[in-house]
């Protein structure tokens, strides 16, 4: 079990300090953030939990640097992602950060092979076909690699969604409700290979969820309550 904690920030893969999030608009000002304060090391996995409106989608999308806090820092490597503009973050986001999302957010014209090959190719890595279709193989995916999303089931397009996160073996992977649309077995399936590859890749896994069993299963639970961390504390 992890003992990682923000008094390690120097060792830590992401490093949350003191965010906060306020919203302003004609009825006055939303707090939905207020000093978030947590680091996290090489390959620990943490669960973000809380009930809906808590705030947990926003600290991930400030996290990933697709949302601005109001004020506070958030460190991905050491490198502090609101010091640099936008396309520097999107460029550290290619390298670093993987993610993956209820809706699976695949490109519907391009065939799994494709979607899976297709952040390499933005990288320029020439290997991005034999890179996509290893990873595809080791999702259990090997047989479907010309298919397009519509002909395939939800839990093989959240395996497409997965096998396209861990093909650039990110530093970081963010997941927000990985099995929400998901049965309960193809859930299940979908997050012991998650957990199997943030494994063997030493990947750091944030996810959000509602599931108790999923969150248990992390080696930390970050409870949101109201915008403000009210439990940081060992799972399982």
């Amino acid at each position: 079990m992890s003992s990682f904690r923000s008094d390690d920030r120097a060792d830590a893969i992401v490093s949350v300090e003191n965010v906060f999030k306020s919203v302003t608009d004609s009825t006055g000002t939303l707090d939905i953030l207020q000093d978030i304060d947590f680091s996290l090391g090489a390959r620990e996995t943490a669960a973000i939990v809380g009930a809906s409106g808590s705030g947990k989608s926003t600290l991930l999308s400030i996290v990933a640097g697709l949302d601005t806090p109001t004020r506070g820092t958030v460190r991905l490597g050491g490198q502090d992602l609101f010091a640099i503009d936008e396309d520097e973050r999107a460029a550290l986001r290619a390298q670093k950060v993987g993610f993956v999302f209820q809706s699976f957010q695949l490109l519907a014209n391009l065939s799994a092979l494709e979607n899976v090959m297709l952040p390499l190719e933005l990288a320029d890595r020439r290997d991005a076909r034999k890179a996509a279709t290893e990873m595809l193989g080791r999702v259990g995916l090997g047989q479907r690699l010309g298919h397009y999303p519509r002909v395939l089931s939800g839990g093989e397009q959240q395996r497409v969604a997965l096998a396209r996160a861990f093909v650039v073996q990110p530093a970081l992977l963010l997941a927000d409700e990985p099995t929400g649309s998901l049965d309960f077995a193809t859930g299940e399936q979908v997050m012991r290979l998650m957990f199997d590859l943030n494994s063997e890749l030493g990947t750091t896994l944030v996810m959000v969820t509602h599931d108790r069993g999923i969150a248990d299963r992390c080696e930390r639970k970050i409870t949101i309550e109201a915008g403000r961390v009210a439990r940081d504390e060992n799972a399982g």
